[in-house]
């Protein structure tokens, strides 16, 4: 791995939270191992392995149910580590693959059988090459028809110069980790607004309010003052508004995180901070993800 990428805690806390039967991690990773999964040529990072028996693992030490796996950009756009994983898994997880324009109709459908039911773009450019848009909406209205949705990662700044591209998405768009706000800003303040406006006009933009340790300027709590507290208005106020469009994960195993390496058990404890009752709980955790990777019959079309 690199010289200065940091591990994931190998020894996390067990949460006080109980989540939900059935509760889901929407978001997590698996890398290689190595040996078996060789890393993406072209990546701009090399992390240390985390596979998929240290995903499951951690899944029952958390009183979890099931995973989302979201391909990493480590591996680019070969999906065999993410598809062994899905195997392994059964029907406790479903995937989130990267494809390139020219992907078969074979592999297409491969992927489908495995357990995928969405596709990612991701716009961080120090994580990947961007695509096209061209080519991305190409990619999304053949996936579409699979009755997969679309993933988006992107910085908080980018967002309006996605907008128009987001809007003419033909499925359900999951923006993650809150769409990266700069919460030095608060949740107050105008930019956040145009991020709640964006969900409140597009009835098929989702979001996940994952990832504290990874935006909060604040880091982990002392004493009274909660982790990530910094982060919580933000995340609280998107479930608020649309408890019935939005997802949790771990982000395990955190990938590229420089100031700290966060505790899995204490992220599932930072849960009942942003879904106060348990009806929001059960929603975030067990309802919207059901809805939206384990229908048989997924929701494809939204209104704009």
């Amino acid at each position: 791995m690199d010289a200065d990428y940091l591990p994931f805690d190998a020894t996390p806390s067990i949460p006080a939270f109980s989540p939900p039967p059935g509760a889901v991690d929407a978001h997590c990773h698996v890398f290689g191992p190595a040996a078996r999964f060789p890393y993406a040529p072209n990546r701009k990072y090399t992390p240390c392995d985390a596979p998929k028996e240290k995903l499951f693992a951690l899944r029952e030490h958390l009183g979890l149910s099931r995973n989302v796996i979201v391909q990493a950009s480590c591996h680019g756009t070969n999906n065999d580590a993410l598809t062994d994983a899905l195997h392994a898994a059964g029907d406790r997880a479903r995937g989130v693959a990267v494809v390139q324009s020219g992907v078969s109709d074979e592999e297409l459908k491969r992927l489908d059988g495995a357990g995928v039911r969405a596709v990612r773009f991701n716009f961080v450019r120090r994580l990947v090459d961007v695509a096209p848009e061209a080519e991305l909406l190409g990619i999304a209205e053949r996936v579409a028809k699979l009755g997969w949705h679309v993933v988006v990662y992107l910085e908080g700044a980018d967002l309006p110069g996605r907008e128009p591209f987001l809007k003419r998405l033909p499925s359900i768009v999951v923006i993650d980790h809150m769409g990266r706000p700069d919460i030095s800003k608060g949740a107050g303040h105008e930019d956040f607004q145009r991020f709640i406006d964006l969900l409140e006009e597009n009835k098929n933009f989702w979001t996940k309010v994952s990832c504290p340790e990874r935006l909060s300027l604040q880091g982990p709590g002392t004493g009274e003052v909660p982790d990530y507290a910094d982060v919580l208005p933000f995340a609280r106020t998107l479930v608020e508004r649309f408890p019935d469009r939005v997802l949790w994960g771990t982000d395990w195993p955190h990938p590229n995180m420089k100031s700290h390496m966060p505790d899995d058990g204490a992220l599932v404890d930072i849960i009942p901070l942003v879904a106060t009752d348990a009806p929001g709980q059960k929603a975030l955790l067990v309802d919207n993800p059901m809805r939206l990777y384990w229908a048989d019959h997924p929701e494809k079309q939204g209104t704009n």
